[in-house]
């Protein structure tokens, strides 16, 4: 019995360090969330003809260099997407709520999703902001930690 608690101790610890970083972005998601965290780009000389391409937020784009080199990251998440048929931003929401201690994975299957899947399809990081998901995954993984452990602070 011993055992369990040490081991889940230990596994709190290490979710709180690999994650707490990431919490001084909670506020500008929350700030943004149904946005888009990004621009079109349009040049000085537009025409009609003119190719329009987004210019990111800094702070996404900090969050998401950040994200991408940590150890949260799956390059695995479509597999967690298959395991746990979710095909929707409803269904990633509900997994989202739902998620305790034993489903990080899942967490973080979903923030690989959106992060590395954004590397080429750019059009996910501003998804993930617009539906929440950014958000609502660091705030989930903040409330697991919260409860095993003690209240993070975060600046």
């Amino acid at each position: 019995m011993d055992r369990n608690m040490e081991y889940r101790q230990q596994l709190v610890q290490e979710y709180e360090q690999t994650v707490t970083p990431f919490l001084r972005y909670l506020p500008w998601f929350e700030k943004n969330a149904g946005g888009t965290g990004s621009t079109l780009y349009e040049g000085q000389n537009a025409s009609e003809g003119t190719m329009r391409f987004p210019v990111y937020d800094s702070t996404l784009m900090s969050f998401v260099r950040e994200m991408s080199k940590s150890s949260l990251m799956d390059r695995n998440y479509s597999y967690v997407y298959s395991r746990n048929r979710i095909k929707t931003h409803e269904d990633e929401r509900k997994r989202i709520a739902s998620a305790g201690l034993e489903d990080w994975g899942i967490l973080r299957g979903i923030l690989s999703r959106y992060v590395l899947g954004g590397m080429t399809k750019g059009a996910l990081w501003s998804e993930a902001v617009k539906e929440d998901i950014f958000y609502l995954t660091l705030k989930q993984m903040q409330k697991i930690i919260e409860f095993w452990d003690k209240p993070l602070d975060v600046r």
